[in-house]
């Protein structure tokens, strides 16, 4: 079986393991007298090229991190990842299978230093676009705004109405990979901050490797435990 072009070798094994395991699918499909319907759903060709474009993807977040993180660090330019990709650092320090995957790169950064920040994206190629609460930097290789790096502003609130601003660019840690992100106290009181949909689960996943110990939850304004204390409560409604 040829490799995938654009994979790592790790990658090309997961995608060649998953296309022997759709092949099988159909053949006990068409061994069994499956539907046509269920042969497409689980075991057609669309199945393996979608999930070779998901790892496709996932890889290019990846090294778009590195190469924007990278160029921070060589110009001295303080920052700290954030949002999805940081609770993928932290979760993945203890079950690299229950992180989750993430489209853009959100950047905790002072506001101070955008003039600098844009300068060296601009040097990476990327395009500014100024947005209503935030800057947003498109990647030329994927020109998609919800694939770009955003900018969180340090020391600031997201939305007037957040219960907390974002946290300082001095709370962060340098991740065993190598760029900084955001400590776990300051990381979990930015999603129950935000509380979305997609925030609950980011503090789910959290909460299911344990990484909230007594000390994170001791850190929290009260109006944020409660919100933990709710996700909590509906995990256990719903293990």
């Amino acid at each position: 079986m040829a490799p995938v072009m654009g994979l790592a070798v790790g990658e090309c094994v997961l995608v060649q393991c998953f296309e022997v395991w759709c092949r099988l699918v159909r053949q006990t499909h068409q061994l069994c007298g499956a539907s046509v319907r269920s042969q497409a759903i689980w075991g057609s060709p669309g199945t393996v090229c979608s999930f070779r474009a998901h790892v496709m993807a996932v890889d290019r977040v990846e090294k778009r991190l590195r190469r924007v993180t990278s160029a921070l660090d060589a110009a001295g330019v303080r920052y700290a990842v954030a949002g999805g990709n940081a609770v993928a650092a932290w979760v993945g320090r203890v079950d690299p299978a229950a992180t989750r995957a993430t489209r853009d790169v959100d950047l905790l950064v002072r506001r101070a230093d955008l003039e600098h920040i844009s300068e060296i994206m601009r040097g990476l190629g990327f395009e500014r676009h100024d947005l209503r609460r935030l800057v947003l930097f498109v990647d030329p290789e994927e020109p998609s705004r919800r694939s770009g790096v955003h900018l969180v502003w340090a020391d600031e609130r997201v939305r007037p109405s957040y219960l907390c601003p974002a946290p300082s660019v001095s709370e962060a840690v340098r991740d065993p990979e190598g760029f900084w992100v955001v400590d776990l106290p300051a990381l979990v009181r930015m999603k129950l901050t935000s509380d979305r949909p997609i925030d609950r689960a980011h503090v789910a996943d959290m909460l299911s490797v344990g990484l909230i110990g007594q000390a994170v939850r001791d850190s929290l304004p009260s109006p944020l435990r409660g919100r933990l204390s709710d996700i909590e409560a509906a995990i256990e409604e719903d293990p």
